[in-house]
């Protein structure tokens, strides 16, 4: 076994950290996988840009699928296990799945501003096959930066910690193709895609903020659904900015500070790492918390159009029943005066 793949962590690490990557992958696959189902069942209902969010249950359950059981069992074995070979796929996995992450919740971002009305019912509206295409185009992107580092264009290497690989962050300063490389996908794949969650965002509780009378006194139940939607899509958004953020700094240090990776201790920078893999676990839970909320407003608003109909219809049969009563009245008045 080559040096690099050895753990620099103590047995009793390697095994807590095992215990909790199988936590957190069985969280994921199980919660993920209900997702999944449950969006494969209301397929029909779902809006167009909720696909984005079944897209990114995708990534999730593909991470845990792909990539968790090689990092439990090197825990578990002290070592990384499989080489060269399975470090350079588990590379090119983290890259598509992680890329594919960041750069569709950028999107959902975008479209949810485009989508936020000021006042409701205004937003544009987009059709399923623009948000398939633009999943597409997504996974593609993705796909292309995974196979740069294969094509020689950066390369793939060990954690600090030996029990994980990603992108080799400490090739920086060690050639112009790493350099480059590492260069264009921070600015690509991480700054430009972080700015656009933030600034739409902002942008979106702004227009919020200006539409909230027009939302109580024009469409209450419309305008709360798309709050619930688009501050579900504020939470995942910001809780894969905030489990990610550790995890790019230390990565970022490594970058800087190839020939003095001694200086970070191997547990500091493994604790980055598993609190990033922590974000395929909640997602679900924010995903199940809003859909019934908007289950049951969606609901009760058919039960208040219901009541309003029957209601309406109960005012209309009395309102002819009273004209009839009338009519009838008048009717008997006049006979009983041409009886006179």
């Amino acid at each position: 076994m080559e040096e690099k793949y050895m753990s620099k962590l103590s047995p009793t690490v390697d095994f807590w950290a095992g215990v909790y990557l199988v936590i957190v992958a069985i969280v994921s696959i199980i919660g993920n996988g209900a997702v999944l189902v449950s969006a494969g069942r209301r397929f029909s209902l779902l809006k167009s840009p909720e696909l984005l969010t079944v897209n990114l249950a995708v990534t999730d359950i593909g991470m845990a699928l792909s990539m968790y059981p090689l990092s439990i069992a090197s825990a578990f074995n002290h070592a990384w296990v499989g080489g060269d070979s399975s470090c350079l796929y588990y590379g090119l996995m983290g890259m598509i799945f992680s890329v594919t992450s960041i750069v569709t919740i950028a999107v959902m971002g975008m479209i949810r501003f485009l989508v936020t009305g000021d006042p409701p019912q205004t937003g544009v509206k987009f059709q399923r096959p623009t948000i398939r295409i633009l999943i597409s185009g997504i996974w593609l992107y993705a796909g292309l930066w995974a196979a740069f580092p294969l094509l020689g264009w950066g390369s793939y290497g060990p954690e600090p910690f030996g029990l994980a690989c990603s992108v080799d962050w400490t090739g920086y300063g060690e050639s112009l193709s790493h350099a480059t490389f590492i260069a264009a996908l921070s600015v690509l794949c991480t700054f430009i895609p972080s700015v656009c969650i933030l600034f739409t965002y902002f942008g979106i509780a702004w227009k919020l903020h200006r539409a909230y009378q027009a939302i109580q006194t024009q469409d209450f139940q419309y305008g709360n659904i798309e709050k619930k939607i688009t501050l579900m899509a504020v939470m995942i958004s910001m809780g894969f900015l905030i489990a990610w953020t550790p995890y790019v700094a230390v990565s970022f240090w490594s970058m800087h500070h190839a020939h003095s990776q001694d200086e970070l201790s191997p547990f500091v920078t493994l604790l980055p790492c598993l609190f990033a893999k922590s974000s395929t676990a909640y997602n679900p839970f924010i995903y199940f918390f809003f859909q019934r909320s908007t289950r049951r407003e969606q609901n009760g608003g058919r039960k208040q159009a219901l009541g309003d109909f029957l209601c309406c219809g109960c005012k209309t049969r009395a309102a002819t029943r009273e004209i009839k009563l009338t009519t009838d009245c008048n009717g008997n008045g006049t006979d009983e005066t041409m009886v006179d």
